[in-house]
């Protein structure tokens, strides 16, 4: 079971889950111990391994930068739901083997601190705390693969 982290607002960008005075490193244990610190101060002192960030419109909107995901990943969250990605975060997510889920009712059907559950090969996320049932569409198949080899450069390799 995961605890949501709710942040009920449109357009977090990269700058806000890692702020740029941090790229000078690739280390994502490093990044995490300041991811949205700006947003949320105590993020990461709240967060635990698999929790779950929920968030509206246009997530990791700004910058192009893995960092935002490594940060993300390196906190150990298992997933980001938001009504849409930013699609180059969309994409880098998927290229740093990180399973992102869009949903345009997430937030209107989790609350801060809910227990979440998340079933990703039949796209449904279950509300335990408020008995809600949500669907997603999963991830094609080849992204699927992508995540499972740890991303898109362990991918080709494996291909190879």
């Amino acid at each position: 079971m995961a605890k949501a982290h709710v942040y009920n607002r449109d357009h977090i960008n990269t700058d806000e889950i890692i702020p740029a005075r941090y790229l000078n490193t690739d280390d994502e244990q490093e990044l995490a111990g300041h991811c949205l610190e700006d947003l949320d101060k105590d993020f990461v002192k709240k967060v635990a391994d698999g929790d779950i960030i929920v968030a509206g419109e246009d997530f990791g909107c700004g910058s192009s930068r893995e960092h935002a995901v490594w940060a993300i990943r390196g906190a150990k969250v298992q997933t980001v739901i938001a009504k849409t990605f930013a699609r180059i975060f969309y994409r880098n997510a998927i290229n740093c083997g990180f399973y992102l889920i869009e949903s345009p009712e997430a937030t209107e059907h989790i609350n801060d601190g809910d227990e979440i559950e998340i079933n990703y090969e039949t796209g449904v996320v279950e509300n335990k705390t408020a008995g809600a049932r949500i669907e997603f569409k999963p991830l094609p198949d080849f992204a699927i693969e992508i995540i499972k080899d740890g991303g898109l450069l362990e991918h080709i390799k494996k291909a190879m």
